[in-house]
């Protein structure tokens, strides 16, 4: 496909988008820090034909998110958590600018990509929550602590509810 024009391009270029978004983020190769991207796998199964989900996952959040969050109707960011106990489960709201109170991440956060899509695009989703998974571990090895591995059923439960409310 050869792009003719400037406004082929543009159109191109433009981010799908979603009236739910799933937005992951984590280190397959940093143990419990693989939560996020295999739940983003999981998600892309379970609403596989379902056009109003779309799930990305990246190793970390990037300020090039912002637009993809702007267009979203929901955005559900799934990460783990290094400061809680292994295991735990946390569905928390987030707003732009915020973080949710102890919650540490080793990145960009989501609060900060709600801000840059607010102020770069002029619109932030109607709702946007954080689910965060309690990593055990993050040694330099593939594969989940005994504790992630447990909470995954419960996750993927959360995540399958969060995104049906999301769509009703």
């Amino acid at each position: 496909m050869w792009i003719r024009s400037p406004a082929e391009y543009d159109q191109l270029m433009k981010p799908i988008p979603a009236r739910c978004l799933i937005l992951a983020c984590g280190n397959t190769l940093r143990e419990d820090d693989g939560v996020g991207p295999w739940l983003a796998k999981w998600a892309e199964k379970q609403f596989a034909s379902d056009g109003c989900v779309r799930v990305l996952s990246r190793q970390q959040w990037t300020p090039e998110l912002a637009e993809d969050v702007a267009h979203a109707e929901a955005v559900i960011f799934i990460d783990c958590a290094a400061n809680v106990e292994a295991g735990s489960l946390h569905l928390a709201p987030v707003s732009p600018g915020s973080e949710t109170a102890g919650i540490a991440t080793h990145h960009f956060g989501a609060g900060e990509l709600l801000s840059l899509a607010k102020e770069m695009f002029g619109a932030v989703p109607r709702v946007s929550v954080l689910l965060t998974i309690g990593a055990g571990s993050l040694s330099l090895r593939e594969g989940f602590s005994e504790a992630v591995k447990a909470a995954l059923p419960q996750a993927c439960r959360v995540l399958e509810v969060s995104v049906r409310q999301f769509l009703t």
